[in-house]
């Protein structure tokens, strides 16, 4: 049996919140390497505890990515405030950590659109996704009405000039 073969050593409330955060990364059609990167790293942080432990799992996770499953059918078996929280801000920092070329916004409108199905599935207070937000965005990408408002605002003036 390889490696690959063996099931990833971590609990299916784990893997659900890997295959919701693998769907915020595959919204635009396109799982990018630095997508691949972000989740491998926080997920290794998350789950495991030596530096051995953390290259294993990168290694055992990275062809469960490939899964493109929909947040609809994932997110509602997380059910733990704190799952929920952890999906948020993983999956968060999964949009903001490519774009498919240097014209794009950090965050496209596919992912935003896919954000904005995650936050809805997983009912989070509005405080609390702001305070996800803030904590993950980068300052110059801070959104004070949210990613949704800004991107509606960035494409009103585009379609405007």
């Amino acid at each position: 049996m390889t490696l690959q073969e063996l099931p990833p050593p971590i609990n299916p409330r784990q893997m659900d919140m890997l295959r919701a955060v693998a769907a915020m990364a595959w919204a635009d059609g396109k799982l990018e390497p630095d997508e691949i990167r972000t989740m491998l790293d926080e997920f290794a942080i998350l789950f495991a505890k030596t530096d051995a432990e953390r290259i294993s799992l990168k290694d055992r996770l990275r062809h469960y990515l490939g899964q493109n499953i929909p947040l609809e059918e994932v997110v509602p078996n997380i059910k733990s405030i704190e799952d929920r929280k952890m999906t948020l801000r993983l999956g968060y920092q999964v949009i903001q950590a490519s774009r498919r070329s240097p014209n794009e916004p950090m965050i496209n409108l596919d992912e935003a659109a896919a954000y904005q199905r995650l936050v809805r599935i997983l009912d989070l207070p509005a405080e609390v996704v702001a305070e996800i937000e803030v904590a993950i965005a980068p300052p110059e990408t801070s959104y004070p009405n949210g990613i949704i408002k800004a991107l509606a605002l960035k494409l009103h003036k585009l379609l405007s000039n």
